[in-house]
Order: structure tokens, then sequence, then C-alpha cells
């Protein structure tokens, strides 16, 4: 084991150490060293993407052609290739500049070699994907440089403000939706939002819509029951009885259901029906999707606990974040809903400019089920897309292979933080480093890097703690 320093030097000064005391002190051996971290991470990388990709293949509903499975295979392959590259290249440039230079300084510690096998490693993978594994790092790598600056006392937090970046976000997006950019620029972001908040919004919907929102008014209702269907006869069974409830409820519901249909609609407003049935029907909608899909993924995640003890399902199903999802996107898409139809009221027309005020209100809706995670997400697709529409419109040039720059520069800084400031990463992100290194990432030695007062050695320590990590070299 590499001698503890006691002296701090500066971050500029380089450190004397080999390969051996802090790469892999768990062989003398570079070359073995490389080829056991590059032959698990195939393993490693087989068994995510075969995951994936097989999900994918599943997923489309159909029973797969063998052109499907040829190229399911090709993609398992090809991605396993890019991922396993990246381990090896990693683990090759960091001997290989050690033995170049004579020493390791701040960058060629971590930084540097990852930066190189991305630049490598990313070229292998298609180029389809390469933008979402873009979008990926960026989102990391953005959180992780914000924790570097807070731990440094650089900035600090702002409450609420992931609500913020989601809701401007949010903005921007809606607004070139309903701008019509949606058409220029394709995005499966776009498909994303016309979900959650309907089609109405769409560019010129309005000219397209059929009259049903006119004629809808002017039919007569007419009961089509038969006479007698809601008499109540005291001697049917009790079965009877039930479905003659559940008919006349039906029949309430119905009529509600037309009289709220029936209220006012703005002339500018491109939904049929009425503006308060438009702010239920994204509301109800949307709450019922969204809680269904936190209670499958209540479900699917507690399933062993499920089989342990099948009473386990009332303790699930009923605690209070299980409705955060619902809240979330029913609230989101009706509050949406809501203001866009006040704002046309209010100005007496449509514009897409109202889509930034009414989605900022909206993204209250956020503090229900607040995430980082996807916050930064749609704050980096609101920037690609800005980005694409400015080229489309030609007011920036298109900068060839940016996306795989800012993927190898977004990498070098997630490994980075891994090596010196674990601390400053996402849980999730250290254990995935963890998972396809085999541990070795934890096994690397922190001690000789101590000496630039990061305190890497504790914090790994302590991360190695809070993540049920173990420093164990499994291959």
């Amino acid at each position: 084991m590499a001698p503890v320093h006691s002296k701090i030097i500066p971050l500029t000064a380089p450190i004397t150490t080999t390969c051996f005391e802090y790469v892999h002190p768990w062989k003398a051996s570079c070359s073995i060293a490389i080829a056991g971290c590059f032959f698990y991470s195939i393993f490693d990388s087989l068994r995510i993407y075969g995951t994936v990709y097989l999900c994918t293949l599943l997923m489309k509903g159909r029973i797969p052609t063998k052109k499907d499975l040829q190229r399911t295979l090709f993609g398992i392959l090809q991605s396993t290739a890019f991922l396993s590259f990246t381990a090896f290249g990693y683990s090759l440039f960091l001997c290989t500049l050690r033995r170049v230079l004579g020493h390791f300084n701040l960058l060629t510690v971590s930084f540097f070699p990852a930066f190189l096998s991305s630049v490598f490693s990313i070229l292998i993978e298609r180029p389809s994907r390469r933008t979402l594994l873009c979008l990926y790092v960026s989102n990391i790598a953005t959180e992780t440089v914000w924790n570097m600056a807070l731990s440094r006392g650089i900035v600090r937090n702002i409450p609420y403000g992931d609500v913020g970046i989601f809701g401007i976000s949010m903005a921007i997006l809606l607004t070139y939706y309903k701008s019509g950019h949606h058409r220029d620029v394709p995005d499966s972001m776009f498909k994303i939002l016309k979900f959650v908040i309907g089609p109405y919004e769409e560019k010129d919907f309005g000219a397209r819509v059929t009259l049903e929102s006119n004629t809808f008014y002017k039919q007569p209702r007419v009961d089509k029951s038969p006479k007698g269907t809601s008499r109540w006869v005291p001697n049917q069974k009790r079965s009877n009885v039930i479905l003659h409830l559940v008919f006349q409820m039906l029949k309430i519901y119905k009529k509600l259901i037309y009289r709220v249909k029936c209220f006012g609609r703005h002339k500018t407003c491109p939904h049929p029906f009425s503006c308060f049935y438009y702010f239920l029907e994204g509301s109800g909608k949307m709450f019922g999707i969204g809680l269904g899909i936190q209670i499958t993924l209540k479900l699917v995640l507690n399933i062993r606990k499920l089989f342990a003890s099948p009473k386990a399902i009332k303790q699930i199903l009923l605690r209070k974040d299980i409705l955060n999802l619902g809240l979330f996107l029913g609230l989101y898409s009706g509050v949406f809903r809501g203001s866009l139809c006040i704002l046309r009221r209010i100005f007496g027309k449509d514009d897409a400019t109202f889509a930034f005020p009414a989605s900022l209100l909206a993204a209250l809706a956020f503090k229900k089920y607040p995430d980082t995670t996807v916050a930064l997400y749609i704050l980096w697709k609101a920037a690609q897309i800005t980005y694409n529409i400015g080229i489309e419109k030609g007011f920036v040039p298109k900068i060839t292979g940016f996306t795989e720059f800012l993927y190898c520069l977004s990498t070098g800084i997630l490994f980075h933080a891994a090596i010196l400031e674990p601390n400053n990463l996402r849980p999730s992100y250290w254990k995935f480093l963890h998972s396809i290194s085999g541990g070795r990432i934890a096994c690397m030695a922190r001690e000789p890097l101590d000496v630039w007062g990061l305190n890497t050695s504790k914090y790994l320590a302590q991360v190695l703690k809070s993540t049920k990590t173990i420093p164990v070299v499994a291959f």
C-alpha cells in the first residue's frame, strides 16, 4: 500500500506515485490489470445492453422477424463494445500517460484518461444513440459540477431550484410546440408533450378541428333507454339490484359530463366542448396515467417482498407518496390547459407566447414530484432543441462533432469526480461505475491523492458506506 502523505501540495503540483500504488494495487502488472478490467466490463455490458435491447424488442408487441432479431443482436454487440472499450481505454490511458509523463497530475489522474477513452468509444456506438448518451451524461455532469461548486462554497442551493429549472425549460419547449417548430425540428420530446397536454394546442390545430364542438350544443338529447328500465322491482335478485344501481350511476355520470361539455367555450379555443371540460379531461386523464405508472413501479420494485408477504401490498399501495406522480401530471396538464383558456378569454385571441406563462404556472405542480434528474434532462433537451432550431433558421452554425465532444467532456468530469470527489457524484452513477468495473473504481488507492487536500480517502469511505458498495475486485 502506498504511504499516506501528510503534507498538502498545490492542486497544480504533480505526484510521483506509480500505477501499482494508485491505479491497480491488486495487480503489479499494468497489462494484466487492464485486461482484467476489460474482460469483466464485457460481461457486465452484455448483461446491461442485453436486458435493454430485449425489453425494447418485447415492447414492440409483435412477433420479431429475422431482421428484428439480427438488428437486436447487432445492437447488443455494438453497444457492448462501446461500453467495454470505455473501461478498457480508461485503464489503458491511465497507465500510458503515467509512463509518458513520469507522474500523475490533477488532470491525468482521471479526467484525461476518461476523456480520451470516450473519444474512441463513442465512435463505436451508433450515431442515433450518441445524442441520447450525451444528454444522459451531461445531465449527471451538470449536477456533479454544481455539487463540486456547492462543496467549495462557490454557490448555494436555491429553494425549489429544480422547480424553476423545470418550469422555464418546459415553458421554452411548449412555446416551440405551440409555435409549430416541432415540424421543422422533429424530436421525440414533442411527442411526449403532445401526449401530456393534448393535441389541441398544436399550431393551427383550430383550423383543422372538426365541427364537433360547434354542433354538439345543437343536438337534442334523446333518452334512448326503454320505458320502465329505471323502475326498480323489489323481488329482483341481488345481482340485478347491483346491476341496476350501476346503470343508474352511469346514467347520472353521462348527464353530468353532458352538462359540463355544454359550458362555455371561447371562440378562439381550439379544443372541442367547454373549457371546463377541457381542463377536467386533461387533469383526470394524466392523473390516472400517473397513478397507474406509480402503482406498477411500486409493485415491480417490491415483487420479492410481495412474494414473501402478500399482505404487504396494502402497506405499499396505501403510502401517501403513491399519489404524487399522478398529482403532478394531472395538475400540470390541467393548469396548463386552464391557463391557456383564461389567457385566450382575456386577450380575445390564441397566441403561441401564451404557452410560456401557462407552463410557468403549471410547473408549480412539480413540487408534488420533484426530481433533479428530470429537471436537468428537460433543461438539456430545451438547450438541444433550441440549438437545432437555431441551425434550421440559420442563426447558429452547425458544429460537427459537438455532441461527441460534449459527451467526452461530461464523461471526463464524471470520472474525475468518481476518483477525487466521489461525495459529489450521484450515487446511482457511482453504483454503475462500481458494477461495470467489477469493483475496481472503489479499489483504486486514494491515499496517494490525499496530498491535494480534497479528503479523497475520507469521502470514498463515506460513499462506500452510503451506497453499500464494497472495495473488492470481482474478477
